[in-house]
């Protein structure tokens, strides 16, 4: 996702669940292919090296469970919190997950399909 209407739709027309370390937002939208991406690191989540790595793993957890995904055509914006940056994989990966499963996005663990 590149455009400020993107994000603003999400944002006023979708869902979110906070978590620690992420804010997680999903948008439902039949017109997509694909699902749609956007990472959100504002400075408040670190310096410019953190918020970088941040969006690198942002990117690498939605390219290792977007296809495990119930329904794939919809945006999905991921938002650093504060302290985001100190977590590590393990820690951002749990959360990030967690609010995705709060989401339905994904099964629940104690879910079998």
């Amino acid at each position: 996702m590149t455009h400020r209407a993107d994000f603003a739709r999400v944002k006023n027309t979708g869902q979110a669940k906070a978590g620690r370390f992420v804010i997680l937002s999903t948008l439902h939208d039949p017109a997509l292919e694909t699902i749609r991406t956007g990472f959100i690191t504002t400075k408040r989540s670190g310096k410019a090296h953190d918020r970088s790595l941040l969006r690198r793993r942002f990117r690498s957890l939605v390219q290792a469970h977007a296809p495990g995904f119930s329904e794939i055509r919809r945006y999905l914006v991921t938002i650093a919190r504060p302290g985001a940056s100190q977590a590590t994989f393990a820690e951002l990966e749990a959360d990030w997950l967690r609010q995705a499963r709060r989401l339905g996005l994904l099964p629940r663990p104690d879910e079998k399909s």
